[in-house]
């Protein structure tokens, strides 16, 4: 009998164990937020504090119309935003804890490419979808990952499309100032690369000049080198000042640049001098499309002045993660990298947006302006 009577408790107490086992479990598995329930966690990495460019309003413009609308499926969406202060220290640390975060869907992030490609070696290796609006260098997206994307043009997108134009122009013998950073090396390589394919020679490239003696020095040489345009590889405001500085010294050709030239910077330093710059460049206001004329109206409604680049380019991303989503129908990030890979020619607002298998945006995003009278022209 009292064998009988232990055998019982014993039961009684695995039974109770089991149950208690399930029930931590089920909690855990609540507590933990996943990623097929509930409201869908974007991260948000970028240094809002000291350089925002109104990128975080057009995110949150994003996030506000699809979650009025219903959200995706039915599930709202919920930022997490973190400032990276463009450190590469602090951007990695970011990187590490979305990555811990296991209600962290995807993350959107971040602006500096000097931040984005160490960071992208976590995200990755957690197995978490990244997408930045901004980081253009080659070398972000040249290590066959699986998880990291841009929805900018690449470095050597813009150069490409620069090289065309400046052999349209004319443009023979071409001369490229640049910043020793890994924006400025990458775009004045890729750019020689795809002006030699248009029959463009390079005759120099410069990457320091000491003074304006200096590149007086340099001027006469490219003179005597018949040079017919500059390609500034820069950033601000680098590139305005020594625009500035060619026009103190006689420098009279065309100058030609990137995305980051893009700037009422470049007008402010860079003056007369300045005049008939062109730049390759993101995001064309003036498009005559619905989606750019209804996000126009809405940002300026809801923050009372007009978007930025940044601004379109936050807002698309947030736009190009909720098609994903949709069509995956939840937010695995191997559902999200699939279905972003097979994404073409989506209509955004800074243009249209199709992925390579690199993960590269080679959409029709590139828009080429011209400095005329102070203001940016098409």
């Amino acid at each position: 009998m009292a064998g009988k009577l232990f055998a019982r408790s014993q039961k009684k107490t695995v039974f109770i164990a089991c149950t208690l086992i399930i029930f931590l479990l089920a909690l855990a598995t609540g507590c933990m937020g996943t990623k097929d329930q509930g409201d869908i966690v974007i991260g948000v990495a970028w240094p809002f504090e000291s350089n925002n460019s109104l990128f975080r309003e057009g995110v949150e413009l994003a996030v506000k119309e699809i979650n009025q609308a219903g959200g995706i499926k039915g599930r709202k969406i919920q930022l997490e935003m973190k400032d990276d202060q463009a450190s590469v220290a602090l951007g990695m640390a970011i990187a590490q804890s979305f990555a811990q975060e296991q209600q962290v869907a995807a993350i959107i992030g971040h602006r500096n490419s000097f931040v984005s490609i160490p960071a992208s070696r976590i995200y990755e290796e957690a197995g978490l979808l990244m997408l930045s609006p901004a980081s253009t260098a080659p070398e972000l997206t040249q290590n066959d990952y699986k998880f990291v994307f841009r929805n900018v043009p690449s470095d050597d997108e813009i150069a490409k499309e620069m090289a065309t134009f400046c052999s349209q122009q004319g443009q023979k013998r071409m001369v490229i100032y640049y910043s020793e950073d890994s924006y400025g090396v990458g775009l004045a390589n890729s750019f020689e690369d795809h002006a030699k394919k248009e029959g463009i020679k390079v005759v120099d490239r410069i990457s320091y000049y000491g003074d304006k003696k200096d590149l007086e020095r340099l001027h006469n040489k490219w003179q005597a080198l018949d040079f017919d345009g500059i390609f500034i590889a820069s950033g601000m405001p680098e590139g305005a000042e020594f625009i500035a500085d060619g026009g103190q010294v006689g420098i009279a050709v065309r100058y030609y640049a990137g995305n980051t030239m893009d700037s009422p910077l470049l007008h402010e330093l860079g003056g007369k001098a300045a005049e008939g710059t062109v730049v390759g460049t993101i995001f064309n206001p003036d498009d005559t499309r619905m989606e750019v004329k209804s996000f126009i109206e809405s940002f300026t409604k809801e923050y009372n002045q007009p978007p930025s680049a940044y601004s379109a380019q936050g807002y698309d991303a947030v736009k190009l993660l909720e098609a994903a989503i949709g069509q995956a129908g939840d937010a695995d990030a191997a559902a999200l990298a699939d279905h972003l890979r097979g994404l073409k020619d989506l209509p955004g607002v800074a243009g249209y947006h199709s992925f390579d298998q690199h993960g590269n945006d080679v959409g029709d995003l590139v828009v080429i302006k011209t400095l005329r009278d102070g203001e940016f022209q098409l």
